[in-house]
């Protein structure tokens, strides 16, 4: 177990809290939209019908995408545009070591150790993937919350509409409505402030033994990565 722990320690604390939150959100989810039930004179719902709701799934959806998107953008911006002295930033070509990591990145693609990753050591197509394995990836991740959110969000709003008498719309209608770009640019606005904040601060702080941080005797002017 402690073996887990040592090797697995980040993961771990990073889900467990993940779980922890989402449990504590669908719970305070719950006990609002009861609350709001009641308010309108409506029906209330047992906590498991609550985590079938569209106003659950809308929730979560609209949340997870706006972070995946977040991911994949820092992903690929950070491997083709630069911040001098950010420890998120890859060296800029003209700064120390930066061509020596360049040529050593390619030496172990070209010339891959026995112990590099599957697809890497065939080669081809493959090694073309996976190449860029963590931005499809994130991209697929964030299309996927998109969803959740559309689908949780078009049940969301029938209920709504369905409350005051007016007919439901389709998937697709919620999705070209302003409540759903107000919901999704309010959640993508926030994820690059922080991307743009972690970036900036990351120049002139420090946090010592963090893997996001430079070193805390590094030089302002010095890039992280």
């Amino acid at each position: 177990m402690s073996r887990i722990w040592k090797h697995n320690g980040l993961s771990i604390v990073a889900f467990t809290l993940f779980l922890l939150f989402w449990g504590a959100q669908s719970w305070a989810g719950f006990l609002d939209h009861n609350d709001d039930a009641r308010e309108h004179h409506q029906p209330t719902v047992t906590y498991g019908q609550y985590l079938q709701s569209g106003d659950f799934w809308e929730s979560a959806g609209e949340n997870w995408e706006s972070e995946f998107l977040q991911m994949a953008a820092f992903v690929v911006l950070t491997a083709v545009l630069h911040q001098r002295g950010s420890a998120e930033s890859n060296k800029l070509p003209d700064e120390p070591g930066a061509q020596e990591e360049k040529q050593q990145e390619e030496d172990s693609v070209h010339h891959p150790r026995p112990d590099a990753p599957g697809p890497v050591r065939r080669g081809g197509w493959q090694l073309g993937l996976y190449a860029h394995s963590l931005s499809t990836a994130l991209a697929l991740l964030f299309v996927l919350s998109m969803t959740v959110h559309a689908l949780g969000g078009t049940a969301a709003y029938n209920e709504e509409r369905q409350e005051h008498g007016e007919e439901p719309v389709t998937v697709a209608q919620f999705v070209t409505s302003a409540r759903f770009w107000s919901q999704s640019l309010e959640n993508w606005q926030s994820e690059f402030l922080a991307v743009g904040s972690m970036v900036v601060l990351t120049i002139f702080l420090r946090e010592r033994h963090s893997a996001e941080s430079k070193p805390v005797g590094a030089p302002h002017a010095e890039t992280g990565k």
